[in-house]
């Protein structure tokens, strides 16, 4: 007799990270500051050391508009890092923040596409040293993008019996008011 293999029986292998060809979770990173704030301060010496800053009216508003050329500790992370979009923005009267977008891998299931991450995580990087901000940043580009999960909700087992032994509301008096 031939046995015949439905699609139920075979077993779906799911592809991870690192077989075949390595993809870096991180795809972007957003910085985002106020030059103005005195939060802002190790962003702003972080991301623009040695930047030249040119101000001056637009044409149609009256409102500066802010033209950076980087030579920076970011542009250095950036051709590190040519895999990750970096972006900076200009976010006044906000404290800084560091953004991170993460990939979307879509798995193929029998029925449909299930989106395993495509999420993005926020730091907040006030009143931090430039050296401290570089550690968020690698923090945010080594990271998954998961959500962060209890790695174990077993209960606690013990081998020995407990000094005071087990409750039971039968054997106590009853409470008197």
């Amino acid at each position: 007799m031939a046995s015949t293999l439905s699609a139920k029986s075979i077993p779906l292998a799911r592809p991870k990270n690192g077989v075949g060809a390595f993809v870096f979770q991180c795809r972007k990173l957003v910085f985002s500051y106020c030059e103005h704030f005195g939060s802002n301060n190790g962003m702003v010496c972080v991301s623009f050391h040695s930047v030249r800053v040119f101000r001056f009216k637009d044409r149609n508003e009256n409102s500066p508009v802010l033209w950076l050329s980087f030579v920076s500790d970011l542009v250095k992370f950036a051709k590190k890092n040519p895999q990750i979009e970096i972006v900076v923005q200009h976010r006044p009267a906000h404290h800084p923040i560091v953004k991170g977008f993460y990939r979307e891998i879509f798995v193929p299931r029998p029925t449909d596409l299930h989106r395993l991450n495509g999420r993005d995580k926020v730091i907040c990087v006030r009143n931090l040293s430039p050296s401290e901000i570089g550690d968020k940043v690698k923090l945010l580009r080594d990271s998954s993008g998961a959500k962060t999960k209890l790695l174990a909700k077993k209960p606690v087992l013990s081998t020995t019996e407990s000094v005071r032994g087990i409750w039971s509301p039968f054997h106590s008096r009853r409470h008197k008011i």
